[in-house]
Parts: C-alpha cells; sequence; structure tokens
C-alpha cells in the first residue's frame, strides 16, 4: 500500500508528473546543494531518487542566500519530447523585497546533463510552465507586491498580489500581455499555481494558508486560459486546517496526474509533528492522495479534505532500512548533500579510505561551510561517524551535528583545548537576538587515532555518544524543527544530520570521515 508520506523527510512542494508508466516527484531543496530533487516510480507506492539536475555553478550558485531561500517550488514537465524544470532561486526572506528569479532548464532524460538556464522573469516565486494542446506555451508565477506587509514570520500580508500568467516561448520569451488570473480564496496567501486541462476546462490549482498549520490545496477553473476563474464550491481540494487531530498535518501545495489505469491522484506537502506538540523536525514531506471527479470538480476520493495515511495498492512498500556508507566509492552517495556553494570539492573530496571535510568557515556561514549531511526522516533515529581529526588549536573543530540551519543545531566536535584534543558539545539554540552558542561542556577523549561520534534522537531530545557512551546533557531535538525559533513561518526547510569540519583560522584545515550510517527507529 501508499504509505504517507512517500518521500519522507525534507522533500516539499511536489510538482507531480506521469510520462507513460513512469511517475516522478521533483521537490524544494532551498539552500542545499545540488538543486531540485527528483524521484521516479512506477507503482506509486515505492520511489527511488534519481536526479538533482541543478549541480553546476552556470546552472545555481546559492553563496550568501539566506536561511530558507535557494530553490522555492520547482514545477517538472513533459512536452516535445523533453523535460522541463522551471525554478526559483530566492536571494531574500524577510522584508519587503524577495529578489526571486524564475529560470527554465531542459533535458532529454531526467538523469541527464540538464540544460544551461533561460531567465523568465522576476516578479514573483513559485513559477510553472503550461504546455497548451495547440503548442503555445505559458508561464504563471504569484505576484509579489513589495508595497505591501512584508514577511518576517507575519502569514497575513498583502505581498502576496494573486496569480499571473503570460506567455511564453523559448526563442522569444515572455510575450503579450500580463494577465491576472486569480487572486485565491479569503484563505490568502496564494501561491505555487498549477495549469491543467480537462473535458474543456483549464483547472488552475495554487497553494494557501502560508507554510504551516493553514496551508490548503485550492482550486479553480474556467473555459479560457485567460479566465476568468470560477472557485471550487469547497474553496479547497486539500486541508488538515480543520483536522488539528490529524497526523498529517500542514496540508498542501500539490499538483494533480491521471494515472495510467485511469484513476485520479494529487501529490501534496504535509508535516508530521512530535507527539510533543507541534514541532515538525522533517519539516514539510510529500504524500499522495487518491481524488476524484464529482460535476467536474475534483474531490478528495471519499469525502473529507486530509489525506489518508495509507492507501491499498497492488505494490509492497519496500522496509526502512538503515544506510551505512564507508566512503571508499568515486562518488558521493546521493543520500548526502550540501550547502549553498557550486564548488565543492573547497569543502570535501573522496580520497578512496574516507571522505575528507576541508575546514572552511563556521557553521552560521551564508557561503562555505563544510557541511555534508543527510535528511532526518523518522521521528526517532540513530546516527554514527567515524572521525579522524588532529586539529592543533580550538578554532579547528570536525565532528557531528543535528542541523536544521545557522540559528538551529546542535554539534559534538573534536577540537582542541587546553592544550589536548577534547571532544566539544555546543548548540545554538534558536535565538535570534544573540546567535551565541551554548556550550555543555568538554570531554575527555583518546589522543590519537579515530573516534566513533553518535547521536540518538528520540522525538523532542537527542544524546550525543563517544565511541558508545553517552556524552553531554540530553539537547532539546524541537529546536531541530520548521517551528523551533521564530516559528512555522520563519523557517520552512527540515533537519539533518551529518559531518562537519570548520577552521575559522582560514588555512583550510582538513579531516577525514571513515563511516557514516543512519539507523531508522
Amino acid at each position: 500500500m501508499i504509505q504517507n508520506p512517500v518521500l519522507p523527510g525534507f522533500n516539499p512542494d511536489p510538482s507531480f508528473i506521469r510520462v507513460g508508466d513512469d511517475y516522478y516527484l521533483a521537490t524544494s531543496t532551498f539552500e542545499w546543494y545540488p538543486g531540485v530533487q527528483i524521484h521516479h516510480s512506477r507503482d506509486l507506492v515505492n520511489w527511488t531518487l534519481v536526479s538533482r539536475p541543478l549541480r553546476r555553478k552556470a546552472q545555481l550558485d546559492m553563496r550568501g542566500n539566506p536561511d530558507s531561500c535557494g530553490i522555492w517550488a520547482p514545477c517538472l514537465s513533459h512536452a516535445d519530447g523533453k523535460f522541463w524544470l522551471v525554478y526559483t532561486d530566492v536571494k531574500r526572506l524577510e522584508g519587503s523585497f524577495k529578489d526571486a528569479y524564475n529560470y527554465i532548464v531542459t533535458c532529454d532524460t531526467i538523469d541527464g546533463e540538464w540544460s544551461d538556464p533561460i531567465y523568465v522573469n522576476a516578479s514573483g516565486f513559485d513559477p510553472s510552465l503550461f504546455h497548451d494542446d495547440d503548442g503555445r506555451k505559458y508561464f504563471i508565477n504569484m505576484r509579489w507586491n513589495h508595497r505591501g506587509s512584508g514577511t518576517g514570520g507575519n502569514p497575513k500580508n498583502d505581498s502576496f498580489d494573486g496569480i499571473i500568467l503570460q506567455e511564453w516561448d523559448p526563442v522569444k520569451g515572455l510575450m503579450g500581455p500580463v494577465v491576472d488570473l486569480w487572486q485565491g480564496t479569503d484563505l490568502g496567501l496564494g501561491e505555487a499555481p498549477h495549469l491543467f486541462k480537462r473535458n474543456g476546462y483549464y483547472y488552475l490549482t495554487i497553494a494557501e494558508g502560508g507554510t504551516g498549520y493553514d496551508h490548503a490545496v485550492s482550486l479553480a477553473r474556467s473555459r479560457s486560459i485567460t479566465g476568468p476563474y470560477e472557485t471550487h464550491p469547497d474553496k479547497h481540494v486539500l486541508t488538515a486546517r480543520f483536522n488539528p487531530e490529524s497526523p498529517l498535518q500542514r496540508v498542501g501545495h500539490g499538483q494533480y496526474v491521471e494515472a495510467a489505469d485511469g484513476s485520479h491522484w494529487h501529490s501534496f506537502l504535509c508535516g508530521r509533528p512530535l507527539p510533543e506538540g507541534r514541532y515538525c523536525p522533517m519539516g514539510r514531506e510529500t504524500g499522495l492522495a487518491r481524488v476524484e471527479w464529482r460535476d467536474d470538480w475534483l474531490y478528495l476520493e471519499g469525502g473529507g479534505f486530509v489525506p489518508p495515511m495509507t492507501i491499498p495498492m497492488p505494490a509492497e512498500k519496500k522496509p526502512d532500512l538503515p544506510v551505512v556508507h564507508d566512503f571508499t566509492m568515486a562518488d558521493l552517495p546521493m543520500d548526502y548533500q550540501w550547502l549553498r556553494t557550486p564548488e565543492p570539492e573547497r569543502l570535501f573530496k573522496l580520497t578512496g579510505q574516507a571522505l575528507r571535510l576541508t575546514g572552511r568557515e563556521s557553521m552560521g556561514s551564508w557561503f562555505e561551510q563544510a557541511l555534508v549531511a543527510r535528511r532526518q526522516e523518522h521521528h526517532h533515529y540513530r546516527a554514527k561517524c567515524v572521525v579522524e581529526a588532529d586539529p592543533q588549536t580550538w578554532q579547528q573543530a570536525a565532528g557531528l551535528a543535528t542541523y536544521y540551519n545557522r540559528h538551529k543545531f546542535h554539534m559534538a566536535l573534536v577540537s582542541h583545548e587546553e592544550g589536548r584534543k577534547m571532544l566539544v558539545v555546543c548548540s545554538c539554540l534558536g535565538d535570534w537576538q544573540t546567535t551565541k552558542l551554548t556550550y555543555h561542556g568538554r570531554y575527555e577523549m583518546p589522543q590519537s587515532g579515530p573516534v566513533t561520534i553518535g547521536v540518538e534522537v528520540r522525538g523532542a531530545s537527542q544524546q550525543f555518544t563517544l565511541n558508545g557512551a553517552a556524552v553531554g546533557p540530553e539537547l532539546d531535538a524541537k529546536i531541530i524543527t520548521d517551528e523551533g525559533g521564530k516559528g512555522e513561518h520563519a523557517s520552512f526547510t527540515g533537519a539533518f544530520v551529518g559531518m562537519f569540519a570548520h577552521d575559522v583560522t582560514g588555512q583550510g584545515w582538513t579531516a577525514d570521515f571513515s563511516r557514516f550510517g543512519y539507523w531508522p527507529g
């Protein structure tokens, strides 16, 4: 059966398409590099990561992008014998301006080398590309009005200026007038538009209500692509805003697909809060819902608004298994990403025996951080790394981190204190006023050879270990969530766990990681 979310861990804003018998889900990656994740499935139950298409400097350079900026809401489509990917690179989060640049890349195959980007516009974010039956193409995005009240954590504002459309040609670019399509419902914050056509109607789905617990998929239709658009009788197709007890919350932002067998599906993002409160460490994840048509309107199959956790299917769901790497391979496994930079060779290399991290800037940098990490996918998990490091000063350190952004993390690092190597446990606890580190202690450790640093996360708490023994206090894992710190509308990515090194002397000191493992449950 389908087990929601089908893409666990930080996988938001799912663009969903079918090409023959193949299904693809493209999701946002924000400040993590390479940009955009594309998963593939044949049965809608089991999904495999097959591509991160934005992996060259010409396509994407996010150095200097603030937290929760970068790649927002990609749109994947297939037409004219090739794949098209539309994406936004957002350069500012808070304040009146957004500075959101929209691009298109193409590729003949989903896992091939994608083209250099074609710049389209910067009038707003979450763009999509619609290929009409007559071959004409249309670019759709929400329009950002910087004269409005801005963001800064306030979900109710008039900077969201409706959904606009303009014809676009691969050679000529944007053409003709800008058309105001739809202002959305009274829920507000309309974004993430997707157009599709069925039975003579153009359907426009959008995400509304912000990235938090009022999120929703809303729908409108028109006989003409330029409108006017009529709002769905129930306004929304999917949302959990009326069902606060549902295990799936923050439901919204998705795309419709008709399956090869004629059944009807809609992707959606969602969050799974901890039992200890409305904290989502995995951030916004991707789910699938079966939908149905009534009177040329789309509804959740069986009624209601909240998608079920499970959907019966003929395929068997593969179990979650531990993932362990010893880094003897030639290329970094696809489990891992790093932050912002298109020049990973300055951060790490595979030596044949280990992953060697070159210490760069601090965990608080927006430019070069040597953090190689994977997504947290479960409320409960264990992770371990084997690291060999010989720091010569307290300005050099390497080890294991649970990380959300530069203001929300915990670290257990091999460093140099009082004339010898020591393990330092410290945190940044989401305090946006001072952003100071909180030190939990410095602990004796072996002075030579590799050591194993681990972490066990049990919902709202976590504990570091050194060579299998607990070290430092039990730490608050709720910090490493969307809602930690300023709250759900101030940051909206997800938790990672990974290997980190810094050298704030600027000399590029290195540390070797010979093993990393992640164990669910």
